[in-house]
């Protein structure tokens, strides 16, 4: 059974007793005492500041693990909407976070090309730019959710390894035009500029297709643990393939088999060998709210949460109450986007009884 509020990948457990979810069931509320609040007209407010930050009582946090091979999580049920503020998107690196200086910063394309180009980052901004919305989603998003479900589970800790943001860059096949393909060129090599060196192979065909060398998210500049100055950014697909700090792509005829494709990054199946490239994201949805550690109360209230694939858009989500048993459609607010979020709510009474809430996902393809 799926627990914990979007408790794992679109489950949650509520009870009539605080143990599940925080929830229980409870008399009418007393009228509250009337308590009149100071006169915000009659203090001096705060000073302009050169960076905007957030309330002192608002303080979502991306919950931190490891210092130097880590990563930190998206708190899904502090979030509305479906963008995510760049400062809470989620962060994996296997090496810690380098500091680079842009000035000094480039990206070689060489191999099966007909002009082998290096471009400095304001070299690659002076191609025509485009704006997209897109989720990147870890490929070990949700595995704490599969391997132990806890009805205390958050969706930040379920299914947190996935953020939804405004990229801007330049489509990498305008790149390659520049370069000239060679015509025996099926493949290419991305290589990252952190201390691990992490490089991915990835067919021709996305190059060809939506993929971006990406410099700025939501606005601004990207963030050092998102990949500053400049990262590639392939829509859809597992979260290590759009590689951070990025400053080599060589262009061949097969797979590079590095060691990110060989042993990290694999799908081992029950015969004992492994699946070598499964690069699109599935189909998934997470229920954010109601979630733990929230604390509800019998009637009406709005069941909301997450929807997403990485083969294109969200076309229908489906609820459950009764933990499977009967299933009603989900209303998807506003037009669902190819290989991003949508959030989908759906208005629900709660008994007081305990219920087991349950979503599924049905995308375009």
């Amino acid at each position: 059974m799926l627990a914990g509020a979007a408790g794992l990948i679109g489950g949650a457990v509520l009870a009539g007793v605080p143990s599940a979810m925080g929830a229980q069931q409870v008399a009418a509320p007393a009228a509250p005492a009337i308590v009149v609040p100071p006169d915000a007209t009659k203090l001096q407010g705060a000073p302009t500041s050169p960076v905007g930050a957030r309330s002192p009582f608002v303080a979502p946090v991306r919950t931190p693990t490891g210092e130097v091979t880590g990563f930190s999580l998206t708190p899904l049920q502090d979030l509305t909407g479906t963008i995510t503020p760049a400062d809470l998107h989620f962060e994996r690196h296997h090496a810690g976070v380098p500091r680079i200086d842009p000035a000094r910063h480039t990206l070689m394309l060489h191999g099966l090309v007909e002009r082998p180009l290096v471009f400095s980052v304001d070299d690659i901004k002076r191609f025509p730019q485009v704006t997209r919305i897109h989720f990147i989603e870890c490929s070990g998003n949700s595995r704490a959710a599969y391997r132990e479900p806890k009805p205390t589970m958050t969706p930040q800790l379920s299914s947190g390894m996935i953020g939804n943001t405004e990229w801007t860059g330049v489509p990498l096949k305008v790149l390659l035009a520049e370069a000239g393909v060679k015509k025996d060129a099926t493949w290419f090599l991305a290589e990252g500029g952190d201390a691990c060196v992490l490089t991915r192979s990835i067919p021709i065909e996305k190059a060809m297709d939506d993929a971006l060398v990406v410099w700025a998210q939501n606005g601004e500049p990207l963030r050092p643990e998102q990949g500053f100055p400049l990262r590639l950014l392939l829509p859809g697909w597992e979260g290590n393939t759009n590689v951070k700090w990025l400053r080599r792509l060589e262009l061949m005829t097969a797979p590079a088999m590095t060691r990110w494709e060989t042993s990290k990054y694999t799908d081992p199946l029950p015969d004992g060998t492994a699946r070598e490239f499964s690069f699109d994201m599935d189909a998934k949805s997470v229920i954010t709210s109601p979630a733990h550690p929230q604390t509800i109360v019998r009637g009406w209230r709005p069941l909301t949460g997450l929807a997403w694939s990485g083969r294109g858009a969200i076309r229908r989500v489906e609820v459950s109450t009764d933990g499977g048993a009967s299933w009603t459609d989900a209303e998807l607010q506003g037009t669902p986007l190819p290989k991003a979020l949508v959030r989908f709510t759906h208005q629900w009474e709660w008994d007081g009884r305990e219920a087991v809430l349950l979503s599924r996902a049905t995308d375009e393809s």
